[in-house]
């Protein structure tokens, strides 16, 4: 049964790098959770390794940059690990084709970014569905339409035999108090319809490879053991952690906050019935992140 903690400096110095989820961990979209910020510096200042490891649709500058936009502060993580990067190595060597098919929103756009780590990377067209060989899905056009409304060009590319590119495997976010969906929203959507849709971000392999180039990168000798992923998806986050066989912390305070009714922390019986039913045993859970 998972462990409640009161704040992470209750576990932290069993491990010696966090995997930590950004949105709905340290910020909510618009501004940061001041004391999950916190808790990262804390951390790092006590010799610890924060990589941001996010299921965000752009690469990792992007990324820092949003970061210092909605004010997360530069000394709270070494690196970030995107899913957009792990899509992009993906799309420039050709897993879907050269002619794309794009759903996404135009700041999606930089997801077309040259990649100069892939040698000869393939030259990459945007063009329309019925000229494209697949498809680059980096979210919904619009965030709070129903993703029922891709239907008729997912039934047109599925009958073509198109593969789509998820950037980014997240159903849903929450941006402030609303809630949005994500690609992944999209991609499941085609996989129901028959279609063949490839993840790269969190749960799936590709971006902890990423995340764990980045530590190594940093001269950081880091064992499985000795690393602690933390973040609210339980989909992604806590599924993506077990299948590493790394530890995770559970938010509990983030996407599952109504069904664990969680304040400062969640109801245990709530959070025991709701892992039970996502299949997912994280070792550690905390309301919000502090």
């Amino acid at each position: 049964m998972t462990q409640i903690i009161d704040a992470l400096s209750d576990i932290s110095d069993q491990y010696d790098a966090l995997f930590v989820d950004l949105w709905g961990c340290i910020h909510n979209g618009l501004k940061p959770f001041e004391s999950a910020v916190s808790a990262m510096q804390a951390y790092r200042a006590k010799g610890g390794t924060v990589i941001y490891v996010t299921n965000a649709p752009r690469h990792r500058a992007s990324v820092a940059r949003q970061l210092e936009k909605i004010g997360v502060a530069k000394d709270s993580y070494d690196d970030i690990a995107t899913s957009g990067d792990s899509a992009r190595a993906a799309m420039y060597r050709g897993a879907v084709g050269s002619k794309v098919y794009f759903i996404g929103q135009p700041h999606d756009q930089n997801f077309f970014d040259p990649l100069k780590i892939i040698e000869d990377p393939v030259e990459i067209a945007q063009v329309p569905l019925d000229q494209a060989e697949g498809i680059i899905c980096c979210g919904p056009e619009d965030p709070m339409a129903d993703p029922e409304v891709n239907r008729p060009e997912f039934l047109y590319a599925k009958q073509k035999g198109m593969k789509l590119l998820c950037a980014n495997p997240d159903i849903v976010v929450d941006r402030g108090d609303h809630r949005e969906w994500c690609a992944g929203a999209l991609a499941k959507l085609y996989i129901e319809m028959g279609g063949e849709s490839l993840y790269f971000g969190k749960p799936h392999p590709p971006i902890y490879d990423l995340a764990r180039r980045r530590l190594a990168a940093l001269g950081k000798d880091v064992t499985d053991a000795n690393i602690l992923c933390i973040g609210d998806g339980v989909l992604t986050d806590i599924q993506g952690a077990q299948g590493e066989d790394l530890d995770a912390l559970f938010i509990s305070g983030g996407l599952a906050a109504e069904e664990t009714k969680t304040e400062r922390h969640p109801d245990p019986d709530l959070l025991h019935a709701y892992l039970q039913k996502e299949m997912v045993s994280p070792r550690y859970t905390i309301g919000k992140l502090r």
